[in-house]
């Protein structure tokens, strides 16, 4: 008889975030396979777990498969875990899965941790439907691209990005989605866990006056008020925002928040029209 594949959950910063199951399960199984040893020991050494690790990362994740796949069978359970949070959400651990369903062993999950369902309960956004993209693409063209792919979504964004990637990001979505409200979360649970919100173009401007970014990002971004079904002509909305007293510039800031498009897009589709 086979043994079983867990997929256990760890916390994203403070250590108190795993459940009893988490703690019993991680004792009890024959090995657990993390992505960075000396990280789960640490975790491991916090509630005395003793077994023993063995590293599974997106470097070795193919041929470990196997390996792994081979002890299950041979009836040895087995906890995957990551370095935080829950495996497998923007981590490796698809292959040893899917390998295990494949080959009839039981995978059952042990729930827990999530730094974007963490970030998305505490962000002050839409929750009734959210699209998480994992981690944004480093290449501009292929950033932009995703982001234009999913410009029409009625749903709250949810991405990862890298501290030293954020300004260009935060750039990208201003460019493509317009000056949408977003949520940054970052440094979730631990000691200066911190949440900016407002505007893109603000958040972007508190950003780039701190000298250095530290701490991996999850990047939230607000629907577009665009959804809203506006059928109102580009020119005749312009024309009743500047009616009202509104400035042109800010009335062009205001009609590419509300359709989810870039100043620079309402500015030339309105100089197409003159």
């Amino acid at each position: 008889m086979s043994g079983t594949l867990y997929v256990v959950a760890t916390p994203i910063g403070n250590l108190e975030d795993i459940t009893f199951r988490a703690v019993r399960i991680l004792g009890e199984v024959d090995r657990i396979a993390c992505e960075d040893t000396r990280q789960t020991r640490k975790l491991l050494d916090r509630y005395g777990i003793a077994t023993p690790l063995v590293s599974y990362h997106e470097h070795n994740e193919q041929a470990r498969s196997e390996e792994l796949l081979r002890d299950l069978l041979a009836g040895k359970s087995i906890a995957l875990v990551s370095d935080a949070g829950t495996p497998l959400i923007a981590d490796p651990g698809y292959r040893l899965v899917r390998k295990a369903r494949e080959q009839g062993v039981p995978v059952t999950p042990v729930p827990g941790p999530a730094a974007l369902l963490a970030a998305l309960s505490a962000s002050g956004l839409a929750t009734d439907a959210f699209l998480f993209g994992g981690f944004v693409p480093a290449k501009k063209s292929q950033r932009r691209k995703v982001l234009e792919e999913l410009k029409a979504s009625r749903a709250t964004l949810v991405f990862y990005e890298a501290p030293h990637r954020i300004l260009e990001t935060l750039d990208d979505i201003v460019e493509v989605l317009g000056d949408r409200p977003i949520v940054l979360a970052r440094e979730l649970t631990k000691v200066h866990e911190e949440f900016l919100e407002g505007p893109a173009t603000e958040v972007r401007k508190i950003l780039a006056d701190r000298p250095v970014l530290k701490g991996e990002f999850t990047v939230l971004i607000g629907k577009s008020e665009a959804l809203e079904v506006d059928d109102t002509p580009l020119e005749a909305a312009m024309e009743k925002l500047m009616q009202a007293g509104v400035p042109r510039m800010e009335a062009m800031k205001t009609l590419a928040r509300r359709r989810g498009m870039s100043k620079h897009e309402v500015y030339k589709r309105l100089n197409e029209r003159e």
